[in-house]
Order: structure tokens, then sequence, then C-alpha cells
């Protein structure tokens, strides 16, 4: 997987979560906690998140073949798209249902003291967990903001990772605080509040990254600056004078398709058009780098209203 994978922030994240996870299996088995089973299937899911996420990028790194001419970049979309909608909800509807059953069948914690140890234990690892993932995506996010980022990124890993982190540390909070009522009150029902919380956050943030995903699976264009490089780009040489329609589209992460149909003089021999097309291809490529399929189809622009609009302007038109 390429950098902007966070290869690094996907693995202290998995570390993170296998040990939490662990540990709040155990307090779970001395307290009787509901909200650290919760927790402790929270963790469960995110660490098969990240490892869905590693098999996702290494999938994606397959090359081309004859059933998969484009290559197989959009499979981490897919594979992200998995971790939001099945593990995300699966964890968040067995939280629902374990604070259901607490608070029709309560019952008081039996080592209350081992929890608050757990938890924050729990979000020190967490939120070392999501500094390493800030500190990678601060590499990509380019003055965007945070929620900017999120929903703008083409590499879906790093995403994954922050909401997840995000989403973890909450849920500690909101175990915290039912756990620490329950022992302050003496009433289980706070445990099982607690619970539900988690429960609702997991399901809140698998409807999120799904749509984000989804989005990316259906395909995306590229950015609008990358989109006005590319505009410029091939207008800045004498090869061409217009652009009569141009699309481009994300075939993974890291790799733009790039179609256009260009207006050539209708004198040209053929070898100087191939040539001229050669030499766009090299401009495109020098502005966005990942625009590596590139077609251009050389047209001859006739203007339907029959008028001589200034060589510099830009139409647009649907695909013939």
């Amino acid at each position: 997987m390429s950098a902007s994978g966070g290869n690094k922030a996907i693995f202290a994240a998995l570390a993170a979560n296998l040990g939490i996870a662990l540990t709040k299996f155990i307090a779970w088995f001395f307290s009787g906690s509901s909200s650290m089973l919760a927790e402790a299937i929270h963790s469960v899911a995110d660490s098969a998140n990240q490892l869905l996420l590693l098999l996702g990028g290494r999938r994606s790194r397959r090359e081309a073949d004859q059933e998969h001419p484009f290559g197989y970049g959009r499979e981490r979309y897919v594979y992200a798209f998995v971790v939001a909608i099945i593990l995300f909800s699966v964890g968040g509807v067995f939280s629902i249902y374990e604070g259901i059953e607490k608070l029709r069948h309560p019952h008081p914690l039996e080592v209350p003291w081992l929890p608050i140890v757990v938890l924050l234990v729990a979000i020190g690892l967490e939120s070392f967990s999501l500094r390493t993932a800030m500190k990678e995506a601060a590499v990509h996010r380019k003055g965007q903001s945070w929620l900017a980022f999120i929903r703008h990124a083409k590499a879906p890993e790093l995403p994954v990772v922050l909401l997840e982190d995000v989403a973890a540390l909450t849920g500690l909070v909101f175990a915290f605080l039912g756990v620490g009522l329950t022992i302050i009150t003496g009433a289980p029902v706070w445990d099982a509040i607690g619970t539900l919380a988690i429960g609702l956050l997991l399901v809140a943030v698998a409807i999120i990254l799904g749509i984000e995903t989804k989005s990316l699976l259906v395909g995306e264009g590229a950015r609008p600056q990358d989109v006005e490089a590319i505009r410029s780009a091939i207008l800045d040489g004498p090869e061409t004078s217009r652009i009569i329609h141009m699309r481009t589209l994300y075939l993974g992460p890291e790799e733009l398709l790039v179609a256009a149909k260009l207006s050539f003089d209708g004198k040209s021999r053929f070898a100087d058009v191939a040539r001229s097309i050669n030499a766009v291809e090299v401009r495109i490529r020098s502005v966005v780098p990942i625009a590596r399929v590139i077609y251009i189809e050389p047209d001859i622009y006739a203007d339907p209203q029959g008028s001589n609009p200034s060589t510099d302007a830009i139409v647009i038109k649907g695909l013939e």
C-alpha cells in the first residue's frame, strides 16, 4: 500500500485494539459490566477492521488482467465498505442488544474498580492510536479541515482509522461515565445506558462511513483543483485550442483515468496529431502524476452557432 494508505496508522490502531480488547474482556469477566463487554466487542470489531484494510491494500496491488483491465485499485474501497457496514453495524447492534438486556435484567458490578482501571488504560492507548493517525493524515490533509479531509479523501484507510479512533475514545468515555455512575449511585441502569450509547455511536459511525465509501465505489471524478490543472496542461501548448469535452474517474486511490476529446486542425498530418497527443499526455502527468490512464480523442470542432469564439475557450459537452 502506498503512503496515502496510512499503514503506520493502521498497524498502530491494530496493536492498540488487540491489547485493549484483551484487557476489556478480562475486566468484563470479573466485573460483569455490560459496558465493558460492549467495549470489548467494539475493540474486536476494530481489530478486524484494520485486518480488512490491510487485506484490501494488498489485494489492490494485483496486476491488471483481461477480466479487470484497469486493475484492482477499487478493492480498497470494497474492503472499507465492508468495514463500515458489516463490522461497525454488528458491533453497534450487539451493544444495543446488550444494553437492552442489562436494562431488563440489571445486576450490580462485582469488582467495580477493575473496569475503571482498564478504561483509563484503554483511553491512553486509543489516544496514542488517534495521535498516530492524525500525524499520518496531516501529510495528506493539505490545509483542509478534518471534516473536509474525511469527506474528500480518495484513500479510504486513513478516514476509516480516524473515525474508528474517535468513535473508540468517545465510546470509552461513555463506558467510563456508565461504570462510574453505577459505582457512585449503586444503580446498574447507568451501565446499561452507557452500553446503549456505545451501540448508537457505532451505528452512527457505520452510516457515515458507508455513505462516504459508497460514493467512492460508485465512482468519483478528480478534485476540482486537479481538473483545472489538467485543463490548463492540455491548453498550455500549441497542439490544441479547445477541449470539446473531458471526463475523469478514480480507478483507485492513486490512479486517475482522464478521457478527453480535443479539437485539432483538420489539415494536420496523422503523425503530427500523434506527436501532439503524446505531448499533451506528458504535460497532464507532470501536473497530476496519478493520471496514469489517459485517452485522447482527436476531433475537429464544429461550432453549432456558426460563430467564431476565442481560441482559448473551453466547451464542455456530453459524451458522444
